[in-house]
């Protein structure tokens, strides 16, 4: 499982020009999955994603949580994450997760990460989605689940 986590002042996604998903302050989470995913990886990803100290006290120090700066999420499904580029120009996304299973995920994600942010918006699964941003910093953190 990859998270590409960026911090914004603001973030919206859209559906055939219809906005479906929108934050202030918060964390824009674009999220692959892999078929060796599993439930206990998504719980320690959300964990590590909702603890993540990168807003700004007092002092300019990165040392603030989401929930200590009442920061929302908009998390957006995203295959792409998995494309590997090793061979020719034309990336494959074999690593990806099948399209069932990375839905289950991705909703199963959505609906733990509202057990600890009050505000959680997303994207529309498999849906050709326009997402625009403004990156606070630009901050922005990978995480991947192999290396946790």
């Amino acid at each position: 499982m990859k998270f590409v986590i960026q911090r914004v002042t603001s973030a919206l996604v859209e559906v055939e020009g219809e906005t479906i998903g929108a934050i202030d302050k918060g964390f824009l989470v674009l999220v692959g999955v892999t078929d060796t995913d599993t439930k206990e990886i998504a719980d320690k990803m959300i964990h590590k994603l909702v603890g993540l100290r990168i807003f700004d006290d007092a002092e300019g120090k990165t040392n603030l949580s989401l929930d200590q700066v009442g920061g929302a999420l908009l998390l957006v499904s995203q295959f792409t994450l998995y494309a590997n580029c090793k061979k020719g120009f034309r990336p494959s996304f074999i690593e990806a997760g099948n399209p069932q299973f990375a839905e289950e995920m991705y909703e199963y994600i959505i609906s733990e990460c509202k057990k600890f942010v009050p505000e959680v918006q997303c994207g529309s699964f498999g849906a050709d989605m326009k997402v625009s941003l403004l990156n606070d910093g630009p901050f922005t953190i990978i995480l991947d689940s192999r290396e946790l």
